[in-house]
């Protein structure tokens, strides 16, 4: 459990910041990374470890923080839906609608995307969930911030050894 607990304290830092409105555009590519730097931190800290970082290891702290960043973001920002019944696609509706309508396809294909996003607003606004609204959270949130949580470990790592070669020398 010791071995997790950096990954665990950046990915819950960045879960939570991930569904605050002005840092959520940012959680991708400045969020994620910077967790997962602060959990290579984190980690040699905890473990008084001097050497220089292995891209391996900063590759697996990376995606454990994106992970544990994936399932707090994600479960926070399905409570707050429920609670709120409220999210950005109920927010931004008519301007999806528009958007849908100028799309360059036919208008069955226009319909039945409207008919799903309508589906999945009135599920949110009545009962505060929408099955396709989770797997699609989870999904996104999980790809997304593994990825971005990888390249921050591993750019981390290389900060890391720099940064030593520096003091080194």
């Amino acid at each position: 459990m010791r071995k997790y607990l950096p990954a665990i304290v950046s990915g819950f830092g960045a879960g939570v910041l991930s569904i605050v409105p002005l840092a959520k555009g940012l959680t991708c590519c400045i969020i994620i990374p910077l967790a997962a730097y602060l959990a290579l931190v984190l980690d040699r800290k905890s473990t008084k470890d001097r050497s220089r970082v292995p891209a391996s290891r900063g590759f697996l702290i990376g995606v454990m923080t994106g992970v544990f960043a994936a399932i707090f973001g994600s479960v926070f920002d399905l409570i707050i839906t429920f609670i709120t019944r409220s999210n950005d696609i109920v927010a931004s509706f008519p301007e999806f609608q528009k958007m849908i309508n100028s799309f360059p396809v036919s208008e069955d294909i226009r319909e039945k995307i409207t008919r799903m996003f309508q589906n999945l607003r009135n599920d949110i606004v009545t009962t505060g969930f929408s099955f396709l609204y989770t797997i699609s959270v989870l999904i996104n949130n999980f790809v997304i911030n593994t990825l971005f949580g990888a390249i921050g470990g591993l750019a981390g790592a290389q900060i890391i050894n720099n940064r030593m070669g520096n003091i080194e020398e």
